[in-house]
């Protein structure tokens, strides 16, 4: 039961640094509320589960090859940036937003985690060192029951994080001022574009190396 427990640590140390994940989770929590908040984080948690997946069925070097890793780069500073610029143009209408509003749709809000996860070159790298290693080590200790138990712990550790950060932008929206919260949207959405910035540049940077 330690060792369960210590991969539920594992996820939620692997969703704590600050990323473009949690940055989007803010911002929606702040303009949308806590469900939109979750939702992002679900979206990159489902597509988490499908790296997992394909690194069990050993199909994750169709990802990591140069053509895929540059189109990735490319997605991911497009999706990132669009996002950002959306946080910021639309950071001035927190004034405006009044609780029970909903002004972004679920399925959005999912769709925007999901596609900021699965196009992230450095999630599939880092599902690799990861997933791969305990994969290696589950293997051959244990069963695949056992793997299956430890995946689930890595999942219950992200779930965790991903209702922290919904349930903290939830708390953020009822007790800050609108001007304190469109200051943090925007921040957000620097921190989402600067993401875009460094992946555009990767992308380059493959393309003509």
């Amino acid at each position: 039961m330690s060792i369960f427990f210590s991969y539920i640590l594992l996820g939620l140390s692997l969703s704590a640094p600050m990323g473009p994940i949690n940055a989007a989770q803010l911002d929606r929590g702040i303009r949308f509320g806590f469900m939109n908040a979750w939702l992002v984080g679900f979206g990159a948690m489902v597509a988490d589960g499908i790296f997992m997946l394909m690194i069990y069925f050993g199909i994750s070097h169709v990802i990591d090859t140069a053509f895929m890793r540059s189109f990735l780069w490319l997605f991911g500073c497009f999706v990132l940036t669009y996002t950002g610029i959306e946080s910021i143009k639309n950071a001035g209408s927190l004034v405006e937003v009044r609780k029970g509003e909903r002004k972004e749709t679920n399925r959005k809000s999912f769709r925007t985690g999901f596609l900021m996860a699965i196009s992230n070159p450095l999630t599939i790298l880092f599902w690799l060192g990861i997933y791969g290693s305990i994969l290696a080590k589950t293997s051959t200790a244990y069963g695949t029951s056992q793997l299956f138990v430890y995946s689930l712990g890595i999942f219950i550790g992200i779930t965790v994080w991903d209702l922290t950060m919904a349930g903290v932008a939830t708390g953020a929206r009822k007790w800050m001022s609108p001007k304190v919260l469109s200051g943090i949207s925007i921040l957000s959405g620097v921190i989402l574009i600067g993401f875009g910035v460094y992946f555009g540049r990767e992308a380059i940077r493959l393309l003509i190396g």
